[in-house]
């Protein structure tokens, strides 16, 4: 899926080519999109994290701030990560649990549940709903010449309120987490809840996957690992 028109402050986005309604070939509605060149964001293509972090929040500030146009928080754009935390208790809070029990002992489960328990103690987050991508982890962010070059797969589009969308950047080196963050301006709160979508994300990423996806438990295990580093 592309972008909403004009969300690319540094970074661009997919153009749609072609899209066609459901027909007689294919059942469902398709779309062709331009490629992009690029590498995934990592330790050997990205050059300066701190001006990747920079240059993500201009990213984020800009797709924040694109007219709804009338959209609202229903049907396919209403998806968990923009909603309240408070709502996703219910089947997060059992995957500590699991943790401790079956999947990882080498996690300080201890102080990831701590962290989330104390963001659902949190008011509620008050700002306006957003346009969100919904899952800007380093494979949805392509590299050219070490800087961020552009953002893909907007296939989590959604309305909602801005928080989770910041979660990723546990993903991140602490330099670019900072950089994003200050350019953000975000508060204690907003940070707050959004390292615990990073947890919820996470913790249930391990402890549903932990048999059959070995590769996306270990990208869980290390964001959770990255957010317990950086309370030490």
């Amino acid at each position: 899926m592309a972008a909403p028109a004009g969300a690319a402050a540094r970074a661009g986005g997919p153009g749609a080519g072609a899209c066609r309604a459901p027909g007689a070939a294919f059942p469902l509605a398709w779309s062709v999109y331009r490629w992009i060149d690029g590498d995934e964001a990592r330790h050997d293509t990205v050059h300066d994290w701190s001006a990747f972090g920079a240059d993500l929040a201009a990213f984020v500030r800009e797709l924040h701030g694109i007219d709804l146009r009338g959209a609202t928080r229903t049907g396919d754009l209403s998806w968990y990560r923009g909603g309240r935390l408070q709502d996703c208790d219910a089947w997060v809070a059992p995957c500590f649990a699991d943790c401790r029990i079956a999947s990882d002992t080498t996690l300080d489960v201890e102080t990831l549940e701590r962290l989330w328990r104390a963001a659902l103690a949190l008011p509620e987050p008050s700002g306006a709903h957003v346009w969100l991508h919904g899952d800007l982890k380093p494979t949805n962010l392509l590299v050219r010449e070490g800087k961020l070059h552009a953002v893909i797969d907007f296939g989590c589009l959604s309305v909602g309120f801005p928080d989770a969308e910041h979660a990723t950047v546990w993903d991140l080196p602490p330099q670019a987490r900072q950089a994003y963050r200050d350019a953000l301006g975000l508060d204690d709160p907003v940070w707050a809840r959004a390292r615990a979508w990073a947890i919820a994300v996470g913790i249930t990423g391990v402890s549903y996957y932990w048999h059959i996806y070995p590769a996306f438990v270990a990208e869980c295990r290390a964001r959770l690992q990255a957010i317990v580093a950086a309370e030490g």
